[in-house]
């Protein structure tokens, strides 16, 4: 015979409904913080948890109580001090000592509540709302993603996909099953009972003797197990694959002389949360970096973050060695293309209009959404000029400037916010 306990719980993550529920309730304290702290960070730290301080005003709970006034009738316990009939004086009203800015030997408060984000609860909150644009195209990759979906039933399993629902209705079924030819042969004692006490003379003997087999049979149909290990049912889950958005993104950084030490921080950044939010919110993207000065070169995640190589600037090169890439890699029937630049916007003067008619004859007609960022402390030069006139054809075209860094999350929400549909 088998029992049933379901003891399934969440273990060692027993308050996690709670604290879902906690940063429901305070989101958008939490978001502010959050894009607070971003800004504050170094590359190095990006990727760490956070604390939130909630106010105590904010923790306050609701509660009924007497209102100050009116009147009221108490019944008190008397003593020597009152007799009968007695007015009371109303108690003097005050505060708590909270408020006042002087020292005080009365009164007590409560500190801010303090609230621990981990590393995964930070970047969900962070990247909340962002999405591609425009990501329709759709096939299924070459290495396809599976989702696991219940497929039915098995009689093994592990203890925590007992279905308990089919294991009862099989409980059920056997027992009936089994149980029918019990029944089938009281219905026909019962009938044969009655006719037996319906005789005049009754004969005790037979009927004492069908009570007996009656009872008999009750408790052999009474002693079928409730539910027996041949009822357990388990879910059964097999993998679907499924089909998946393909993307790839051409992460494309100015490291020309120009490019100061702060301007390559701030560059950093910007693409540090762009590498964080493709790799966290799309299993299925390719990125590709690009880095340039005079000559592009296409390099790995550590050379294109830490390298200290630098030269002249010629952009055209990156939109050049972008499209080769495109062309050789990435067939537009099959792939969302992407491309994401930052540079400080100056270039070769007469290498700028080139950089237009790469854009506008080359790859704006196969990317989806191409978002530009120039780290200008000074004024637009030719590069921003000529990117200007790629805007204004191209709706899928977006750019935007940053003087330092706390426009970098700013401008990251605003190129990659999801939008309504």
């Amino acid at each position: 015979m088998v029992y049933i306990i379901d003891k399934r719980q969440y273990g060692k993550h027993k308050s996690t409904i709670n604290r879902q529920r906690f940063i429901r309730r305070f989101k958008q304290q939490i978001k502010e913080v959050v894009s607070e702290s971003i800004n504050k960070r170094s590359i190095t730290d990006i990727y760490q948890g956070e604390k939130i301080a909630i106010p105590k005003r904010d923790l306050h709970e609701p509660s009924f109580g007497y209102r100050a006034g009116g009147e009221r009738t108490l019944i008190l316990p008397g003593n020597k001090h009152y007799a009968s009939g007695d007015t009371i004086a109303r108690p003097e009203t005050g505060g708590d000592g909270a408020n006042g800015s002087s020292a005080s030997d009365q009164g007590e408060g409560v500190d801010d509540f303090i609230f621990e984000l981990n590393r995964d609860e930070f970047l969900e909150i962070f990247f909340e709302d962002l999405a591609l644009p425009n990501l329709v195209k759709t096939k299924l990759a070459e290495l396809p993603s599976f989702d696991n979906v219940r497929g039915g039933f098995s009689h093994s399993g592990n203890p925590s996909s007992i279905s308990i629902i089919r294991s009862f209705r099989q409980a059920i079924a056997r027992r009936r099953s089994f149980s029918h030819s019990y029944r089938k042969k009281l219905a026909t004692l019962d009938k044969v009972l009655a006719a037996a006490e319906s005789e005049t003379p009754p004969d005790d003997k037979k009927i004492k003797a069908l009570k007996k087999t009656i009872t008999s049979i009750k408790k052999r149909a009474k002693n079928i197990p409730f539910i027996d290990s041949v009822d357990i049912r388990f879910h059964r889950r097999i993998k679907q694959p499924k089909l998946t958005s393909q993307a790839v993104m051409f992460c494309i950084m100015d490291v020309s002389g120009s490019m100061d030490e702060s301007k390559k921080e701030i560059a950093k950044r910007f693409f540090i949360l762009l590498y964080l939010f493709l790799t966290r919110n799309y299993k299925k993207i390719n990125i590709v970096f690009i880095r340039h000065h005079t000559v592009a070169k296409m390099v790995d995640e550590e050379e294109f973050f830490y390298s200290r190589e630098t030269g002249g600037t010629v952009v055209s090169s990156a939109l050049e060695l972008a499209y080769q890439i495109v062309i050789s890699k990435y067939p537009t029937n099959d792939w969302n293309i992407y491309v994401a630049q930052a540079s400080d916007g100056d270039n070769w003067n007469a290498d700028s209009p080139k950089c237009q008619t790469i854009l506008q004859e080359q790859i704006m007609p196969l990317v989806q959404y191409y978002a530009y960022v120039e780290i200008m402390p000074r004024h637009h030069q030719s590069l921003w000029r000529s990117y200007t006139i790629v805007k204004e054809q191209y709706a899928n075209f977006a750019m935007r400037s940053i003087n330092d860094q706390k426009d970098i999350y700013p401008v990251f929400r605003d190129l990659f916010k999801r939008k309504n549909t």
